[in-house]
C-alpha cells in the first residue's frame, strides 16, 4: 500500500504541472487573429507562453530534483497574487484570477514539497 501511494505521490505533481501547462498556454490563443502577420503572430505567442515555456524548464529540472519545482511553484503562485493585487482591477475579480491560476501552483507546489519530504525519509 505504501509503495501504491508513494507512486502516485510522485506522478500527481507532474500531471498537474502538465495540465498546469496546456492550461497556460491556452491563453496565448487570442493572439490569433486573421489581420496578424505570420511575425506578429509568432512573437505574441512567444511572448505569451513565456511563464509556460518557464514552468516547463522548472517541470524538467523537479522531475528530479522535487524541491525545486515546489519552491518555485509556491513562488510563482505567490508572485502572480502580488503582481494581480496592484492593477486596478476590482478585488473580488483580482482574487478570482488568483484562485484560478495561484491555487493550481500552490497544489503543484505543496505536492512536490511533499513527495521531496517523503523521498528524504
Amino acid at each position: 500500500m505504501e509503495r501504491k501511494i508513494n507512486r502516485y505521490l510522485y506522478w500527481t505533481p507532474r500531471i498537474l504541472t502538465i495540465l498546469f501547462i496546456i492550461f497556460l498556454t491556452l491563453f496565448s490563443l487570442d493572439v490569433i487573429t486573421p489581420e496578424a502577420s505570420f511575425s506578429e503572430l509568432a512573437m505574441g505567442l512567444l511572448i505569451h507562453n513565456l511563464p509556460a515555456l518557464v514552468l516547463l524548464i522548472v517541470l524538467i529540472i523537479s522531475w528530479k530534483y522535487e524541491i525545486v519545482g515546489g519552491i518555485v511553484f509556491i513562488l510563482a503562485g505567490l508572485l502572480y497574487i502580488i503582481f494581480t493585487f496592484q492593477t486596478d482591477i476590482r478585488w473580488y475579480i483580482v482574487l478570482n484570477w488568483s484562485i484560478t491560476i495561484a491555487g493550481p501552483a500552490f497544489l503543484i507546489g505543496i505536492l512536490f514539497v511533499i513527495n521531496w519530504f517523503k523521498k528524504k525519509q
